[in-house]
């Protein structure tokens, strides 16, 4: 056992003052005013890892032309069945990067030019390889509004419009609910063919039975209005993944009211398409004022992961604390992403990785000068 010692420490639901964390194994033993163990080290600050829940992080890689790059399969506008795991590359230098700046976590997502892109992981990006990384499902990709309709150019059958996109996937739900009919008339009467499934129905059969969820990639109220459409006609357990494009209090009430969660971002990012025409910092008001439950991503590369951090400014100045703020990329993204159990503040049987800060984590010049992943020392600044 070891602990670490902290002048301050944001636990993800608290401060402490002058306090320890006690580490035995991988996990956390205690947390206050007691220290057990080793001494390993002492810092004017101690934080929660970092999580960023919404990322293409090894799919587009630092260094790498765009023609390497693996965050959308041109072949097909469906394909529930891929796994993202698959094109990630453990050697992109932004893991590096996210570990020195204390991101320890990403779910990493197909990219928004297809329908349905495939299944999400939530990886280590520290590991080694992809099966060291991988910690848990999150959910499958899925996309609304302009990006799917602009990939006309792209192979297979590529929507032109909305309505064309939502046409293609309510065609591929209805074959499958029709298929569950009959699955469930066979079973009810022992009778009939024998119902099969392909790869990509299988997966939209789950999201039908409410055991995977929808991530979905949306800007615009009314995209999401659509979403919500969809969600309401087939039953769907969904994310709203963005909405950096709504600028009014009523859509995201609308989600708080049927406990739809949000995943937000990336902030700081040229409006470079029309769907972003409303983007603005002054927008988290009306997240924030509604009460649903979020977390904040970067969209990485579209922000780069390691700058997940100075998106919070903007939370800071609609008046959270410093805790609150904080809290938003530790705790809420861990629980936006179901990995809360394991991870997101600092408290006795999670995993104990935490950021050994130089000084305020929000000042200009502070930086992690120790990073502990599940136990283990993994970085070290140098001096």
């Amino acid at each position: 056992m070891f602990n670490l010692r902290g002048e301050i420490i944001y636990t993800g639901t608290e401060v402490l003052n002058d306090s320890y964390v006690n580490v035995e194994g991988k996990t956390f033993a205690s947390v206050g005013d007691q220290a057990e163990g080793k001494r390993a080290g002492a810092y004017p600050i101690l934080t929660p890892a970092i999580i960023d829940p919404h990322s293409h992080i090894g799919l587009i890689r630092g260094g790498e032309p765009s023609s390497e790059a693996e965050a959308n399969e041109h072949m097909e506008s469906m394909l529930a069945h891929a796994d993202v795991l698959d094109s990630v590359q453990m050697d992109d230098k932004g893991f590096q990067e996210s570990i020195e700046s204390g991101v320890l976590y990403s779910c990493v997502v197909p990219g928004s030019g297809n329908i349905i892109g495939g299944n999400s992981a939530v990886i280590r990006n520290f590991a080694a390889d992809t099966n060291a990384a991988f910690i848990r499902r999150a959910g499958i990709k899925g996309a609304f509004g302009y990006n799917p309709m602009s990939t006309r150019e792209w192979k297979g059958q590529r929507p032109y419009t909305r309505m064309g996109a939502l046409a293609i996937l309510r065609a591929k739900i209805h074959d499958v609910k029709n298929k569950m009919a009959k699955e469930q008339a066979k079973t009810d009467d022992e009778k009939g063919d024998e119902v099969t499934y392909s790869a990509e129905e299988t997966v939209i059969k789950k999201l039908l039975q409410g055991k995977e969820r929808f991530r979905v990639h949306v800007h615009k109220a009314d995209d999401i209005a659509a979403l919500l459409r969809i969600a309401d006609e087939f039953d769907l357990d969904v994310t709203v993944e963005h909405t950096m494009d709504v600028h009014q209090s009523g859509v995201y009430e609308q989600l708080k009211a049927r406990d739809i969660p949000v995943i937000y971002g990336p902030m700081d990012s040229l409006a470079y398409k029309v769907e972003l025409k409303h983007e603005d910092w002054r927008n988290v008001k009306y997240l924030l004022d509604s009460g649903v439950e979020f977390g904040l991503m970067t969209d990485h590369p579209v922000i780069l992961q390691k700058m997940l951090l100075f998106e919070l400014r903007h939370f800071l100045r609609m008046g959270l604390s410093k805790q609150e703020a904080l809290s938003i990329i530790t705790l809420k993204n861990a629980q936006v992403l179901g990995i809360d159990d394991i991870l997101g503040s600092l408290a006795p049987g999670k995993w104990a990785s935490v950021v050994c800060w130089s000084g305020d984590p929000f000042a200009l010049e502070s930086y992690p000068l120790a990073v502990y992943a599940e136990g283990e020392l993994i970085y070290e600044a140098r001096s």
